[in-house]
């Protein structure tokens, strides 16, 4: 009999989820990792400065047609950190608790992703505080199209 590896899904999704959300400032912990990794590397002071800065921040105002006739006014944010590479990619978080703090730690982590492993983009992120469980797939696409035109 064959031993079952699998791992259920909520483990492997977001394993860390809850400690990096109850982290007071998860841009300010991410930023703490950074600096040790700063030091280790002797990176130069210039670039250091250039680096825990994030390029662009918007907050937006994304209102949405829903199902039942109504508007919803749903808060957004889309994060630019670093566009030296290259063009910034980085997807959308869709969440209750989204913060822009955590947008702008997510954004920061993708620019140091695709240069770890010499992706020619920078990083960027964005988010929008929902409750993406509780909207249909038709409300979603319109949010998901709204959050997308909204930035930079």
């Amino acid at each position: 009999m064959a031993t079952d590896y699998r791992i259920p899904a909520h483990k492997l999704v977001r394993p860390d989820k809850d400690r990096f959300l109850d982290e007071e400032n998860p841009f300010e912990a991410m930023m703490s990792r950074f600096d040790k990794a700063a030091e280790l590397l002797d990176l130069e002071p210039g670039l250091y400065k250039v680096l825990r800065q994030a390029e662009k921040q918007v907050i937006v105002s994304i209102p949405v047609m829903m199902d039942n006739g109504q508007v919803d006014v749903y808060e957004g944010y889309r994060v630019l950190y670093n566009t030296s590479r290259g063009p910034a990619k980085g997807g959308i978080r869709f969440d209750m608790q989204v913060t822009l703090e955590e947008v702008k730690a997510l954004a920061a982590w993708m620019t140091w992703k695709c240069a770890v492993v010499n992706i020619p983009f920078g990083g960027a992120k964005g988010g929008v505080r929902c409750d993406p469980l509780a909207m249909s797939a038709a409300e979603l696409e319109k949010l998901t199209r709204r959050a997308g035109c909204q930035h930079q």
